[in-house]
């Protein structure tokens, strides 16, 4: 493995010195943690495999139910439950989650998480064929978010059935749309005129979580579940054509039976999807928010952080290639009081796209209407029109276009900034864009990790300083050009989930696309893997490696960093649309064919009690 990669600056580093503050961008003095368990070795096994020293459990797995109050239906392993049922069991597929204490030590909490898409041929007993009415409402069901509330005890870490706390919000849950789209015209729909609410959220990937202690769910691939008649008499404008809502059938065709994702018939509908969603976990009766002002993109990450002065930044991704990293910096600061004193606290502010230029400085570039290049002739007439139309009004400031920007995390000591590119096999190919200095590698299947410092520590900054913490891949392979910080580094592909524990360990986890593990440029990195890293030494270990076929997306420490939570996504899925044999039956069965794949959390603590990443 190759060395860490120098910081290099062809002009102007004493400047850029002064930006970014001494000592970048090493982590604060004596933070560093030690990586003390034992590491795991690459592996193709179709199994969960942890440190000796660790242990690990089940909590909950698609179609457990949440825990309502008078609703605990019954996973069946046939798939026969129903919609109704679905509505109120573990969604498909989860990702990003967090963990929300309901007393002071942290023994009772919620466990906030999302259900990004569905795989049609396990859902359903009769797969996805012939389409009809219920299939496509289960689907719907099938994705969104869970809260479920667990409790600590002599056993371990257990779901609480019933619990008051308990929802699940789906696809067709109602909710509220905030900030300046909120009751524009490309909003409103024969059965919305007011263009101000909209029924469900779906697609759910990465997350966040805000100072006053809301959810922000994100809804990415939301395009893949509208369409139309090929023959109907539609023409995609360039913005719809650029979010890939087109007539024709996607994905899930869901427009057959739901007529609203028929856009022959409602264009305007898919305007109303691919927003960060505000979630009150603590209330199950309260309405979740759309928040317009953070600008429509296929959603990863909404990353939350105070600047100065006392605003909350948000940081995010939009998970295509040759897209966008975002920041979002409220008007007004947050104040104490909860979700109360500051629900609309998103809903005003000012929208930046990032631009990173060669000398490792970079900028935030404003999207707000009337500055240059977002004025009335170029198709900006008001805020809304930047914000729906997001993805344009970056191309139209000069943002760098990047690789599929997926989860960013922030250091807990430093301010530090780290962002996930999990790769772009396109950079470089005839008519695309080529490499630059921030996404260096042509064809760039292994993905990389960028880390940045805002201006004297500030997340309101329009500057930052920026650098690549990891060029990833299989260095052994020709031509793989990668760049890991520290000869003490596993290797691996595709970084994906990011998160930083209380102790400042970054958790990395990985997502190689099902048909592509074990092949190619990924044929010595073993299944999708989870690693722990210490940014201040630049050491990285492989922690946890999933079953076949599976995606390790979402984690999150407890704040006694005593117990990691993790989910296990798709296991057994062959290819990315979720086509072809399954090649696992975990966790119910011993192989495949035995038992339906189930997506599922996995509590894991050392057998010790002691920190988890020691």
């Amino acid at each position: 493995m190759q060395t860490q990669r120098r910081f290099v600056l062809k002009a102007g580093a004493t400047g850029l010195v002064a930006l970014l503050g001494p000592g970048f961008p090493a982590s604060a003095a004596g933070t560093a943690p030690v990586l003390g368990f034992t590491g795991v070795a690459a592996s193709a096994r179709d199994a969960l495999t942890i440190p000796p020293e660790y242990e690990y459990s089940l909590l909950y797995k698609w179609g457990d139910p949440t825990g309502v109050v008078g609703a605990l239906p019954a996973y069946r392993p046939d798939a026969s439950n129903n919609a109704q049922e679905q509505a109120v069991q573990a969604g498909m597929h989860h990702d990003g989650m967090h963990f929300f204490p309901l007393n002071a030590d942290g023994s009772r909490a919620l466990l906030v998480m999302n259900h990004e898409y569905t795989d049609e041929r396990l859902l359903h007993t009769d797969g996805a064929t012939p389409w009809t009415a219920e299939k496509v409402r289960k689907s719907q069901h099938a994705m969104g978010v869970s809260v479920i509330e667990i409790a600590l005890g002599a056993q371990g870490w257990r779901q609480v059935l019933p619990s008051r706390h308990a929802r699940r919000i789906h696809g067709n849950t109602p909710m509220r749309l905030g900030g300046p789209a909120a009751g524009s015209s490309m909003l409103q729909t024969a059965l919305n005129p007011a263009g101000d609410e909209v029924l469900g959220t779906f697609a759910n990937c990465a997350m966040g979580v805000t100072p006053w202690g809301t959810y922000l769910t994100c809804e990415e691939n939301f395009h893949g579940y509208f369409g139309g008649a090929k023959d109907a008499d539609f023409q995609p404008d360039a913005a719809q054509r650029r979010y890939g809502t087109t007539a024709g059938g996607q994905w899930v065709d869901w427009y057959r039976f739901d007529e609203r994702f028929d856009l022959t018939k409602h264009p305007n509908e898919a305007n109303r999807f691919g927003w960060v969603v505000e979630i009150d976990p603590m209330d199950p009766t309260s309405t979740p928010v759309k928040r317009t002002a953070l600008g429509r993109k296929r959603q990863e990450s909404a990353t939350c952080t105070l600047t100065q002065d006392g605003r909350v930044a948000v940081y995010m991704g939009d998970d295509t290639r040759f897209e966008y990293i975002y920041k979002f910096v409220s008007r007004d600061k947050v104040q104490p009081g909860g979700y109360a004193a500051n629900r609309e606290l998103l809903d005003h502010g000012t929208l930046y796209v990032a631009r990173f230029d060669a000398d490792g400085r970079g900028a935030w570039l404003e999207l707000t209407q009337g500055r240059p290049g977002l004025g009335r002739e170029q198709g900006f007439a008001t805020q809304a029109d930047v914000v729906v139309k997001a993805r344009l009004a970056a191309d139209a400031v000069g943002g760098t276009k990047m690789d599929r920007p997926e989860w960013i995390t922030v250091h807990p000591h430093t301010g530090e900034v780290f962002v996930t590119l999990t790769n772009n096999s396109q950079r470089g190919e005839p008519g695309r864009p080529g490499p630059d200095a921030a996404n260096p590698r042509e064809r760039n299947v292994g993905g990389h990790i960028i880390r940045w410092r805002e201006a004297g520590g500030d997340a309101a900054a329009s500057a930052f300083g920026w650098r690549h913490f990891v060029l990833a891949g299989d260095p052994a392979r020709p031509g793989a050009a990668t760049q890991y910080p520290s000869p003490q580094a596993d290797a691996f592909g595709c970084p994906d989930g990011l998160h930083f524990d209380r102790g400042g360990l970054l958790w990395i986890q990985t997502d190689m696309s099902g048909q592509a593990i074990g092949k190619g440029s990924y044929a010595q990195l073993g299944n999708n893997a989870m690693l722990c890293a210490d940014p201040a030494t630049g050491r990285i270990k492989r922690f946890l490696s999933g079953p076949s076929g599976c995606e390790i997306t979402g984690c999150v420490v407890t704040p006694d960093r005593r117990t990691l939570f993790v989910n296990i996504q798709h296991p057994g899925e062959a290819s990315d649309d979720g086509g072809g044999a399954h090649n696992s039956a975990w966790p119910d069965g011993t192989t495949p064919g035995s038992a339906r794949p189930r997506s599922a959390t996995v509590v894991v603590r050392r057998r010790d009690g002691g920190l988890v990443g020691t």
